[in-house]
């Protein structure tokens, strides 16, 4: 039988993000592994799929080959047309807006602000303290945020396990590349707990499988030399990225 889905992704916080979703869902699905050290995000064939030129995204064959692109969106898509026992949003409501609501949340906060957080201690081609500061110090707000959310003693974000505990564990799993060795969530104690209780899930398990960054008690397992190598590397392909897109005025 053939693939039902098509993912175009990457090991990245976004990506697996889909990945998991369709884990869960025990979606049968061919992964197609982005190339970014040849810009292949930026080749016609995917601008079709994807006009942002940006990972995820997926093809669903059993729709016609409709294209999802934007990881929320594709989770949401996922919901609504391959979820019939309600295991990426709740039935009720209330639980599903609030749901949606920390999708949003993540969306909009917690992966931009750790994103930049990442290109600036990772990524840019000169160390900008001010810009460094400005982009942990609120991917850590953020933690606080859901600390706080924490704090009434649920287990999840909204209700029941959700995409917006999808959406909100690939990001804080890794927090040590944006924040730096030094740090540990432990700081933050409750989003500890919770990131532990999403990693059993087995969907989960093998939907991070594609991490280029193994977590050992979310802590990375690779030396500060290795990651500024691997760092140096890939500030190669990104720069190049964005001189290109430059030129292009994508």
């Amino acid at each position: 039988m053939a693939p039902q889905i098509t993912l175009y992704t990457v090991g990245t916080p976004n990506g697996q993000k889909v990945s998991i979703a369709l884990d869960e869902l025990k979606i049968d699905h061919k992964v197609h592994q982005i190339q970014f050290s040849t810009n292949e995000q930026k080749e016609e064939w995917f601008l079709k799929i994807n006009p942002n030129g940006r990972i995820p995204a997926i093809v669903d064959h059993s729709r016609g080959d409709f294209p999802v692109f934007e990881s929320g969106a594709i989770l949401l898509y996922l919901a609504e047309h391959h979820d019939p026992d309600h295991i990426l949003l709740p039935e009720d409501p209330n639980q599903k807006s609030e749901a949606i609501q920390w999708l949003m949340w993540q969306m909009g906060g917690l992966g931009p602000m750790q994103g930049q957080a990442n290109h600036f201690f990772r990524y840019a081609p000169e160390k900008i303290p001010y810009g460094i500061k400005r982009y942990q110090d609120e991917t850590k707000r953020l933690y606080s945020v859901m600390e706080l959310r924490f704090a009434d003693g649920r287990e999840f974000l909204a209700g029941p396990y959700s995409v917006a505990d999808i959406a909100c564990f690939t990001w804080t799993a890794v927090n040590q590349w944006a924040l730096g060795p030094d740090f540990s969530i432990s700081e933050y104690p409750l989003v500890e707990k919770w990131l532990h209780r999403v990693a059993e899930r087995p969907a989960v398990v093998s939907g991070m499988k594609p991490s280029t960054i193994i977590q050992d008690g979310f802590r990375s397992k690779i030396t500060a030399a290795e990651a500024e190598a691997r760092a140096k590397e890939a500030a190669k392909w990104i720069l190049a990225e964005k001189e290109k897109n430059a030129e292009e005025k994508l």
